[in-house]
């Protein structure tokens, strides 16, 4: 089940809200909720909400045993017991067939690549499970003594699929005490149709720009043959956009539909392409991945000693690696980590000196470039790509493809480029220092929204299936 769906929007999400404020018990209100979660997961396919459910019990075992035995030889045993199986387990499901695909480039015979199907959401529960083990093992967080508490913090539908990574030490206090206020629902339902909006109307639309100017892995990336270079350089941002719009969209609706349970969730962007370093675009960008890593992986010793920069580039392998089973992936995560090394090296005090507009223009082109490298998951489609950067692919600077495509989507390019600032939240700041402006603000608000989720409505009849991005990761 997804968020952009009609059934969902009109019929699960009010029919589980109807029956979580009918229980009037924070324990009925978590069993109605542990109910439709476990609904929501087991909707496309049951099978795996049999792992779901195994992973959360020794998750939730070992997280018993470490604070039964802690200090002793028995709790490092149950982590590590808790790593192994977490990541054993994830590497099988989404590592097998590359590792495998590579070693057949080595040995002097095949192996069989396996076919396995990727459980949907399994990279981001499994770092939930990671995070609450290895936070119990360091006592940051009591273990959780009842396990349908513990299943409910692994499996809540509004942040299983697609994060964002909750942490438990997050949302611990409120499985067991919480409140919604009527500012927490008013809040939540804007927060969720923002998200609607942004996936339905936006990102939709600029999937469908990027696929006529690139093409797609399915077909081979048939446009980027004909590419111009504007053509090349426009797509890469839509690509940014696109993807920003996309994962930014499904965030808010995880975070506003935590909102309406009482549950608050951190945020997962904070308007990443007005940064001006690329150290500041991933601390705006996917936020509870970036601090996942820096938390458990960044100071992990490598060959018995803390190595700052040899941290560095391993966060940002397993970074690249956790996108996605695919060199480009690979690549993406150490050109992003070897631009953080390069502003480590300059130093904070240095970079603050630059000229804001250079710094601007240096970060924006290294982010095109990026996301350039994520998009084209095959290297042949990738270096074409880059030759039509610079009009070293024979086509030239423009063309009646890229014209078109340019003119026919300008309201929407200026648009998505406009939204993604924090253009909004500036303007609504400045309105509300006009006096007598509020009730005028709150019906415009309500206004906006209900014409969001109508547009967004009409836009989902006519269409299928909306899958968000990051549910193939």
């Amino acid at each position: 089940m997804v968020f952009a769906d009609l059934f969902f929007i009109y019929f699960f999400m009010p029919l589980c809200l109807l029956l979580y404020f009918v229980a009037r018990s924070i324990r009925a209100r978590n069993i109605v909720l542990l109910a439709f979660s476990l609904v929501f997961y087991a909707w496309g396919e049951p099978v795996w909400i049999i792992m779901l459910i195994a992973y959360s019990f020794l998750n939730f075992t070992t997280g018993r045993i470490i604070e039964r035995t802690r200090g002793k030889p028995s709790a490092k045993k149950a982590l590590i017991l808790a790593i192994i199986v977490d990541i054993g387990v994830l590497g099988i499901f989404k590592y097998s067939g590359f590792i495998v695909e590579n070693l057949n480039h080595i040995l002097p015979f095949d192996i069989p690549v396996p076919d396995i199907k990727l459980p949907i959401g399994i990279s981001f529960y499994t770092f939930q499970t990671l995070s609450y083990s290895i936070d119990c093992y360091w006592g940051k967080v009591r273990a959780q003594r009842n396990f349908g508490k513990f299943l409910l913090y692994v499996s809540m539908f509004p942040q299983l699929i697609a994060g964002p990574i909750v942490r438990y030490s997050t949302i611990a206090e409120e499985i067991d005490q919480r409140h919604t206020s009527l500012k927490d629902v008013s809040d939540g339902f804007s927060r969720i149709i923002l998200g609607i909006g942004k996936k339905v109307i936006i990102a939709n639309s600029l999937n469908t720009v990027v696929t006529g100017l690139f093409g797609t892995a399915k077909d081979g990336y048939v446009g980027v043959d004909t590419v111009s270079a504007l053509g090349a350089w426009v797509g890469a941002a839509l690509v940014a956009l696109w993807y920003y719009f996309d994962f930014s969209g499904y965030s808010d609706i995880a975070i506003g539909l935590g909102r309406i349970f009482g549950f608050h969730f951190d945020e997962n962007f904070t308007y990443p392409f007005v940064c001006k370093s690329i150290t500041e675009f991933w601390q705006r960008w996917h936020i509870s991945l970036g601090t996942f890593f820096r938390d458990y992986l960044l100071y992990v010793p490598i060959f018995g000693k803390r190595r700052k920069y040899g941290g560095l580039f391993l966060v940002w392998f397993c970074t690249g690696l956790w996108h996605g089973a695919n060199w480009n992936f690979v690549i993406w995560g150490l050109y992003y980590g070897l631009f953080v090394f390069m502003e480590m090296k300059i130093g904070k005090k240095r970079y603050k000196n630059w000229n804001p507009v250079f710094a601007h223009i240096y970060t924006k082109v290294i982010i095109l470039l990026g996301f350039g490298i994520f998009y084209f998951e095959n290297f042949g489609a990738l270096g074409k790509f880059f030759k039509a950067l610079v009009c070293a692919n024979g086509n030239k600077f423009s063309n009646i493809i890229t014209r078109d495509l340019l003119l026919s989507n300008i309201f929407l390019i200026l648009a998505a480029a406009l939204l993604s600032t924090p253009i909004l939240p500036y303007l609504r700041k400045k309105a509300a220092k006009v006096p007598g402006r509020y009730y005028a603000m709150r019906s415009a608000g309500i206004v906006m929204n209900l014409t969001i989720l109508a547009i967004s409505s009409l836009l989902l009849l006519n269409s299928t299936n909306n899958p968000f991005l990051y549910f193939r990761f």
